[in-house]
């Protein structure tokens, strides 16, 4: 039996939905024929009905047949003409074609509103805005730096930021509503498209802008792309050098020469890794550091400002430490001369120069003699001898890794030592070759091991160490999110130091904020993000990038760092006396006393003790588990700055600090 024969025969219902299917495809008038057909077969039928079931229908055939007929046309908007079948036919055409012109009116006005709602989706319309800021690209640190610059946009002075990413408008205004606190100061306005292209830079007004922010995406040409991007800004711009200031991050030192170069005069250029890397080796050995610098970086608390040093020309730098009793002076901006973080007490303060400040507001930096606060009583007569060499673990490897060996080369005692644990096969990664004019040391030891198995890192002897540096996997190296391996790494520490009885400091690198309450660390740990840190970084860079010597020099190996050193070094333990006696005795070392971080009840429950700019006037018994926020000179100053604004050496330099006179750090533009 042939094919044909075995095939079963197409049922009738089956036969006539094809052929209805093959009928509405042919055009759009069958279609309207078949849903004529389609109505009147069931609105005639029904309007016959209704008038032959109602009692008070006319009693002859034809009054019964012209109530049809009236119900039926109003049923279809057909008219209500009565009469010869001329005037009813003549009466349906005029129905027929009012209802083609309504329905064609309603589907261009539909289809027009449907392709402006979709374009408005898409983000490509122009951005009509005066003064707002521009942030370009997509990655980590965009909720950070949109949440920070929406909060330090003023009441009176409320600015829209504006977003353009290549990616879909909806997806980025759900991200930042979710992860954004609302503001009544600013507005967050999306656009979509390619930041490389021109003509849709344009669309986001970037001469009209405040300032312009360029963001590293997460994808291995992040680089590439961020240069991209500052020479399509270029094209928009023009080659003037009256466009608004532009704050670029690339990740890679080799992009660093040409991101300035494409940033034009105007432009700043940051190393995302070689922030991190500083962060990282800053944090080892002073716990709580972490909380610090991110108290210091966001715009919710206390922040730097440059303030009028009228009332102390011609007098020391040093007295102008108690002449504030609601801010900390940290440092000074002498007229056409570098800026200076904590300079020698005995500096003079020139006419023309500012004063760095850490205060709340600007309202809180008024002048006011401090001295009678200090108790030279209370004062400890001997400072703690220098730390001696240390003992440190790193566990992991990634992109960073080898800049914060080349940072803990940097900053370690003489004698240190530095182990690396990685799951790279013998001889492991290469060390990285010290900076020229650098200490060689610590020594740096490789070992690999297979760090993925919880069995090597439950093996593992932490009694040696002073430290432990984990640092997870590049995203596409290990698991889906990096963070995964970084806590299952911390459980296994926080199991074997529960084993030994002996807590060791951590310092830990997470990608993401939200994991940073679940990681199992200890009281003297730190736990780093790495896009929130830089994210705050560039926020408060793009309010004032005058400041960017400021930060540079803060999170430098060289000149003058944020450092936590034991109460017991300023203050006898167990005394009481005010913060004025511990910043009178710091200066007396040659730092400025900035906070503390107390080990008592009350202040270790709220921010892990930390407290920045206390009043002159606060008065504590300080205990000899309390440590002192200082800025101190670590080594020398930089003569350079480090992914600076456009330029080289020294030039850079002085671009920066010849803009910074004379300007306010809230009215900079």
């Amino acid at each position: 039996m042939d094919t044909a024969k075995r095939r079963p025969r197409p049922s009738l219902r089956d036969r006539a939905g094809y052929r209805f299917d093959r009928t509405l495809a042919r055009s759009t008038g069958t279609l309207m024929g078949w849903l004529m057909v389609t109505c009147l077969a069931v609105v005639v039928p029904v309007s016959t009905l209704l008038v032959w079931t109602d009692p008070g229908s006319p009693p002859s055939l034809s009054g019964r047949l012209a109530a049809a007929w009236r119900t039926s046309a109003e049923t279809l908007r057909l008219g209500s003409a009565s009469g010869t079948p001329l005037r009813l036919a003549l009466s349906a055409v005029l129905g027929l074609v009012a209802l083609l012109c309504v329905s064609t009116l309603v589907g261009v006005v539909t289809t027009g509103l449907a392709e402006r709602m979709a374009e408005l989706s898409r983000g490509r319309s122009t951005v009509l805005e005066q003064g707002h800021v521009v942030v370009l690209g997509w990655s980590d640190q965009v909720t950070t730096v949109v949440s920070e610059l929406v909060t330090a946009q003023a009441p009176h002075r409320p600015r829209a930021v504006v977003l353009l990413a290549d990616r879909d408008k909806i997806e980025m205004e759900r991200v930042l509503t979710a992860r954004v606190p609302p503001s009544a100061h600013a507005r967050i306005i999306c656009r979509s498209g390619p930041a490389s292209d021109p003509d849709v830079l344009a669309l986001v007004g970037p001469r009209t802008a405040r300032t312009v922010l360029v963001l590293p995406s997460g994808e291995p040409a992040a680089d590439a792309e961020v240069l991209r991007v500052l020479l399509a800004l270029g094209a928009v711009l023009g080659d003037g050098t009256d466009g608004p200031p532009v704050l670029a991050a690339v990740r890679d030192d080799r992009y660093r020469a040409p991101a300035r170069l494409a940033a034009g005069p105007r432009g700043t250029v940051l190393e995302t890794d070689t922030v991190t890397a500083r962060l990282i080796a800053q944090c080892v050995g002073r716990p709580g550091l972490s909380l610090v610098l991110q108290d210091l970086l966001d715009f919710e608390g206390d922040e730097f400002h440059l303030v009028d040093a009228t009332a102390f020309h011609h007098r020391t730098f040093g007295e102008t430490l108690l002449g504030h009793p609601n801010s900390c002076v940290v440092g000074l901006l002498a007229p056409g001369g570098p800026t200076l973080l904590n300079p020698p007490a005995d500096t003079v303060v020139e006419p023309g120069s500012r004063l760095i400040v850490l205060a709340l507001d600007d309202a809180s930096t008024r002048v006011e003699d401090g001295r009678h606060l200090v108790d030279p009583s209370v004062i400890a007569s001997a400072p703690t001898g220098p730390d001696g060499p240390t003992r440190l673990l790193l566990l992991g490897w990634n992109r960073r890794a080898p800049l914060v060996v080349g940072q803990l080369r940097r900053t370690a005692r003489p004698g240190s030592v530095l182990d690396v644990v990685t799951d790279s096969a013998v001889p492991g990664p290469r060390a990285p070759e010290p900076e020229s004019g650098t200490p060689t040391g610590p020594d740096v030891r490789f070992r690999a091991a297979a760090l993925s198995r919880p069995e090597t890192l439950l093996a593992l002897d932490l009694a040696p160490y002073d430290g432990l540096v984990v640092l997870g996997p590049d995203p596409g190296d290990g698991p889906e999110h990096p963070d995964d391996w970084t806590l299952v790494t911390l459980l296994a520490l926080r199991l074997l130091e529960e084993r030994t009885g002996r807590e060791v400091p951590v310092v830990t690198e997470l990608t993401d904020d939200r994991n940073r309450p679940l990681a199992p660390v200890n009281t003297g740990s730190d736990v780093i993000v790495s896009g929130k840190l830089t994210g705050l970084l560039m926020a408060q860079i793009a309010q004032n990038r005058h400041l960017a010597p400021v930060f540079d020099e803060l999170l430098s190996a060289d000149g003058s760092s944020v450092c936590l050193r034991s109460a017991g070094s300023y203050v006898r333990p167990g005394a009481e006396a005010t913060f004025a006696t511990v910043v009178a005795a710091a200066r007396d070392r040659g730092e400025c006393a900035i906070g503390y971080r107390g080990h008592d009840g009350p202040t270790l429950r709220t921010n892990r003790g930390i407290r920045l700019n206390p009043p002159k006037e606060e008065r504590r018994v300080w205990s000899a588990e309390d440590h002192v926020v200082v800025v101190a000179t670590t080594g020398r100053r930089p003569h350079t700055i480090p992914g600076g604004p456009a330029g080289h050496g020294d030039e850079a330099t002085t671009a920066v600090h010849d803009g910074a006179l004379g300007r306010p750090v809230d009215q900079a533009t």
